[in-house]
């Protein structure tokens, strides 16, 4: 369906032309005074000096060609130029049915220039348990993909596991320490090597923190580390075959804390898997003239004229020769444009990284890593504070594990479930998760993503205000209602939406009807937060129509019907869009 303010520009833009002035400056938005009007033009101001007339005059005479027309309830010319729109009831009502019978995408027109986009928003280091910190990554990435995937883009997420460098020497050492016997360090072995990984992943988990606290004490350690590291990325088998293990065993519990969130990947990738491209392309780098030794590092240099700072060259090779981040992710670049040929890549990475990045889309263009008309975007996003307004931390100060962040909402929300005392406890157990999963999602999408926010479990989980329990207490609600209707052995079956009642009632049509360019506009920006925004007036604009209307007690079973396929069509939308942004509705609350 095309969007219903592209159809009200279209007839102003024709009223400016029949009024003899540039249709372009029919231009109409939202009205920034819903007291006054539900649309508004100010594009008779903008024509003023064009037209060499007041420009109260130039609104009277557009005001004077849309007299009459449908669409519009009211249409008024207010100083100094406004044109002041009300939408006809029985417009408004017609465009809503449509929605309403498209089931699948309620009008949403899918993108007519699909894209291949490629979205890194993972980051987690193997070995490690996931914490708070890279709950930001995950959920707007989640969020941002499912919305592009809606919209009609081919959407690839990719976890980019942080699985090379140092920390796998330290693991290898330490393991070896405990348990020299194993086949993987005799060197002479020529065997298989066992299926099963020799350790579970909380042994795991406890390794890596042990071997960094040793090597930042014991320098013969460190150096056992290091060597273990250059041996590993030199093809050891033995040493390979367990990163193997630390992969299988760290991915599987990947997979599943990232589960409870509701988040996945269509890549497992690491930075392992971008070693086999850097050889090539430093050579290349090389070979093109753009790297050059400077103090023994080879480096890009990335400045521009029209930079206001200073932007550091790019660094490819340490003195040493060793490999750095910035190496590996412009050779992660390098194979996917090779096997994805991405028109797009988007990086959901912490705000306070994007010199880092600037840096290297900068020497991945200079280089010719990507072609010309490839987008690489940084999205930053803020931290995620405490109460005290510095990043989140356990009480005891350390940072939180993901999952514990996670069981601590659960907890909550079930707490606040049961005071209600309105369901058995195994219900209410998993009710409490998924509402839960909505105050964590919600709460942190609500905010624009570049922005910090503090983390407020008491306000997060409330059923009241801006939150994800208010949104799918109003989902709730209207499943209530709709269960009432059908007890009472009634069916709105195809019974059409008819014009509003009551103001109310248009106010929430009025809502439902900005789906497709709220939908539209949280892709082209990449900003989820405008599609909680959306939801949350349209959960307003529902409960403000419901407690003004006497839905179940409507004695026309006419308009009781137009009720219902109205409360049907808010429950499709509203479940749509926490679709997308990565959570659901329980049944009840």
């Amino acid at each position: 369906m095309k969007k219903i303010l592209d159809q009200i520009t279209d007839e102003v833009k024709a009223a400016f032309a029949a009024a003899g002035l540039d249709a372009e400056y029919g231009r109409v938005s939202l009205s920034n005074r819903p007291d006054l009007c539900e649309y508004q033009c100010n594009g008779a101001m903008a024509a003023a000096k064009q037209y060499k007339k007041a420009p109260i005059m130039l609104a009277d005479q557009v005001l004077e060609k849309l007299r009459g027309n449908e669409m519009f309830e009211e249409v008024e010319a207010a100083a100094p130029g406004f044109l002041n729109l009300k939408l006809d009831r029985g417009y408004l009502a017609d465009y809503v049915e449509q929605m309403a019978q498209d089931e699948e995408r309620l009008g949403c027109e899918k993108t007519d220039a699909p894209k291949r986009i490629l979205i890194d928003y993972g980051g987690p280091n193997v070995a490690k348990p996931l914490h708070v910190g890279h709950l930001r990554s995950a959920i707007i990435g989640e969020s941002i993909k499912r919305i592009g995937k809606f919209m009609g883009h081919d959407m690839i997420g990719d976890v980019h596991l942080g699985d090379w460098g140092l920390q796998m020497g330290l693991i290898l050492t330490e393991l070896k320490q405990r348990q020299p016997e194993l086949v993987y360090f005799d060197e002479n072995y020529t065997g298989e090597y066992p299926a099963e990984a020799p350790f579970t992943i909380s042994e795991l988990e406890e390794i890596y923190p042990t071997a960094s606290g040793k090597s930042k004490e014991d320098a013969a350690y460190k150096e056992a580390a290091m060597q273990a590291t250059y041996e590993l990325q030199h093809g050891r088998k033995g040493y390979q075959a367990l990163l193997k293990h630390i992969l299988d065993v760290s991915v599987s519990d990947l997979k599943r804390n990232y589960e409870n969130l509701n988040v996945s990947f269509e890549l497992w990738k690491g930075e392992s898997d971008a070693q086999p491209y850097i050889p090539g392309m430093v050579e290349k780098m090389k070979q093109d003239g753009y790297a050059y030794l400077s103090e023994g590092a080879l480096v890009v240099d990335v400045k521009e004229e029209t930079d206001t700072k200073e932007i550091p060259p790019c660094m490819i090779l340490k003195s040493d020769g060793a490999s750095l981040y910035n190496t590996t992710d412009l050779a992660t670049i390098v194979w996917r444009m090779k096997d994805y040929h991405p028109d797009k890549l988007i990086y959901v990475v912490d705000k306070r990284q994007e010199l880092y990045f600037t840096q290297v889309f900068r020497c991945a263009r200079k280089t010719g890593l990507v072609e010309k008309d490839t987008e690489l975007q940084f999205l930053g996003f803020g931290t995620m504070n405490g109460k005290d307004g510095r990043p989140f931390k356990t009480r005891e100060g350390g940072v939180m594990r993901l999952e514990t962040l996670i069981s601590n909402v659960n907890e909550e929300m079930y707490r606040k479930i049961q005071d209600n005392r309105t369901m058995p406890e195994a219900e209410a157990r998993e009710t409490a998760k998924i509402v839960a999963l909505s105050a964590v999602k919600y709460g942190d999408l609500s905010n624009q993503a570049s922005k910090d926010y503090v983390f407020d479990i008491d306000r997060f989980t409330s059923f009241e205000g801006n939150t994800g329990p208010y949104i799918l207490y109003t989902i709730v609600r209207i499943k209530s209602i709709l269960r009432k209707y059908a007890e009472s052995g009634k069916n709105a079956g195809t019974a059409h939406i008819l014009p509003a009642h009551s103001d109310s009632e248009k106010a929430l049509m009025l809502e439902l009807v900005r789906l497709n360019e709220v939908m539209e506009n949280a892709c082209e920006e990449t900003a989820p937060h405008k599609l909680c925004a959306y939801i949350y007036d349209l959960a307003n604009a529902l409960n403000h129509f419901y407690h003004e209307t006497k839905i179940m007690t409507e004695e026309d079973e006419t308009v009781q019907a137009s009720y219902i396929r109205l409360l049907e069509l808010t429950k499709h939308t509203l479940e749509l869009c926490i679709d997308v942004l990565g959570f659901s509705a329980p049944d009840r609350m």
